[in-house]
C-alpha cells in the first residue's frame, strides 16, 4: 500500500492525523507551503483545505485546474464544520 493510500485512510479518521503523517513521512508539506506558519495555521483552523492544498500543489505550477475544485470543496467542508459546531453550541446553550 502506497503512502497516498495510507494518507487517504488517515484522512477518513481525521484530516489532522493525515496532515501529521504526510508531514512526518513525505516532503509534500514543505513543497506546498513556503512558510511553516502557514501549514501550522492550516492544521489548526482549516485542516481539510490544508490537506487538499498539499495534495493538489505542484512545485512549479501551483494549484491548477481540477485541483482548485478539490481545494474549494475542502474549504466548504471546513466552513461547514465551523458553522455546524457554532450552531450546536447555540442549541446546547439554549
Amino acid at each position: 500500500m502506497g503512502c497516498g493510500c495510507l494518507a487517504a485512510l488517515f484522512a477518513l479518521l481525521s484530516p489532522r492525523v493525515a496532515i501529521f503523517f504526510v508531514w512526518a513521512f513525505t516532503d509534500r508539506m514543505t513543497v506546498a507551503f513556503d512558510q511553516a506558519w502557514m501549514g501550522i495555521l492550516g492544521f489548526l483552523i482549516l485542516p481539510w483545505t490544508t490537506l487538499a492544498w498539499t495534495f493538489c500543489y505542484a512545485p512549479v505550477r501551483g494549484v491548477r485546474g481540477f485541483g482548485w475544485i478539490i481545494v474549494i470543496v475542502a474549504l466548504l467542508a471546513d466552513l461547514g464544520a465551523w458553522g455546524g459546531s457554532s450552531q450546536a453550541r447555540k442549541r446546547q446553550a439554549a
